[in-house]
């Protein structure tokens, strides 16, 4: 069956009557002598709409019927009666996307099939842009410069598109068919549409289109993405080009503000902007380092008096970086000292990571206590758990968590804590 929607892809409003209307979880599955709202198939999605008011949000084709999706406004009556008379309404907007990227497809397809021999496999149709796939191992940026520019020449030419329908035994239907493709479910059955690119191609599809390539306004292909043998070109048509444009636009327009400078002086800013960060980690690095080496030292030296603390705990908020713990862990020289070290994000979020050392006794019980109170994720054995946490403003709880463990398990010697 050729529905309405295929008949006339611009029709807004349809007026049509109930064939069935069943109860499936969640809401109704209806049937309607014909349909403006397109069932999703041949690479496009379904349309959206509303029949007498009711939402539709997906629409499948089952044979020659299409089944609506309407969703249970939870008043438990059934929205529609066999035999009445409807309105159906499209999303339009939606609608108008997906025939722009459809039809932009079939010309891309066409023009690296003619001008390359490259074939193409399957297409995906996405929220925010689409991608054909080629069977080509590479695509350079010539050839995609290329067929951009005779695709947009097609566009300025409002070149004419005609949708034709054929029976399936059809002598005229092999010879208006120019590429061996068949972009239709394989249980189509009954009259088959065929859709004409004047003086590019014919192709069967069961999909919505425009009546000529002035409509999709424009045509940027993105990018090449490589895949085993492939090649996956992403490409935008019409609005959404427009919609892009926009975007890079702001972007371009916030990022005149943080550099301080305009699109021309990006690339150089930000460069620069680089080699300064850059700088700063060196030299954040080495002062880290030689803190870790004061704190470590100055540790190492109560190790033959009688004052060597049995913890000792160490949290910063220097972010994530494990530079200081690694550093001092290295540094100190107290084999019998139980470390508990923690470095904070800077935000203030509470986020963080967990380092304790110590015997794997006092390890083995502090770690996971701690790590839960934390509500962090971690994991040790033998003298080491590491562990990344989120509630670093509790740590006073674990402090007393340590101390009580030392308590009962030592003697009560002393402890150094430094924040």
């Amino acid at each position: 069956m050729v529905f309405k929607c295929q008949e006339d892809s611009f029709l807004k409003e349809f007026q049509t009557r109930v064939v069935s209307c069943e109860k499936v979880d969640g809401g109704y599955s209806v049937i309607f002598e014909d349909t403006i709202l397109f069932p999703e198939g041949g690479g496009q999605p379904t349309d959206h709409g509303t029949v007498a008011e009711r939402e539709v949000k997906s629409v499948v084709r089952k044979g020659p019927a299409a089944i609506h999706f309407v969703a249970d406004d939870g008043s438990g009556n059934q929205p529609f009666v066999v035999g009445d008379q409807v309105i159906q309404r499209i999303d339009w907007s939606r609608r108008f996307d997906h025939m722009q990227q459809h039809s932009g497809q079939h010309l891309i397809t066409a023009i690296f099939d003619r001008e390359f021999k490259y074939n193409t496999r399957s297409w995906w149709l996405g929220t925010e842009s689409s991608y054909i796939d080629l069977d080509a191992k590479d695509i350079t940026q010539e050839q995609l410069e290329k067929v951009e520019s005779i695709c947009n020449q097609l566009i300025v030419d409002c070149t004419p598109v005609e949708v034709n329908v054929y029976e399936p035994d059809d002598p005229a239907l092999k010879s208006d068919v120019t590429r061996a493709t068949r972009g239709l479910p394989e249980d189509v059955s009954g009259p088959l549409r065929v859709v004409t690119i004047n003086g590019i191609e014919s192709n069967m599809c069961c999909g919505t289109h425009v009546r000529n390539l002035g409509q999709l306004q424009s045509i940027k292909l993105l990018s090449v993405e490589k895949a085993k043998g492939k090649c996956l070109v992403h490409f935008l048509v019409g609005g959404r080009v427009l919609r892009k444009l926009t975007e890079c636009y702001d972007r371009e327009l916030q990022l005149n503000i943080l550099l301080n400078g305009g699109p021309s002086s990006h690339i150089e800013l930000t460069k620069k902007l680089q080699n300064t960060v850059r700088t700063t980690q060196r030299i954040a690095k080495k002062l880290t380092t030689e803190l870790a080496t004061a704190e470590a030292e100055k540790l190492n030296q109560l190790k033959d008096s009688n004052s060597v603390p049995k913890y000792i705990s160490l949290h910063r908020s220097d972010g994530q970086e494990s530079d200081f713990i690694n550093s001092f862990l290295r540094l100190a020289k107290l084999p019998d000292c139980f470390f508990f070290l923690t470095n904070a994000d800077t935000d203030g979020s509470g986020k963080g990571q967990l380092v304790l050392q110590g015997r794997p006794d006092d390890v083995a019980k502090l770690g996971p206590e701690i790590c839960a109170l934390l509500e962090g994720k971690g994991n040790g054995k033998g003298t080491r758990y590491n562990a990344k946490v989120n509630k670093l403003k509790i740590l006073p709880q674990c402090e007393k968590l340590v101390r009580e463990h030392f308590l009962t398990v030592e003697d009560g010697s002393p402890a150094i804590v430094e924040k």
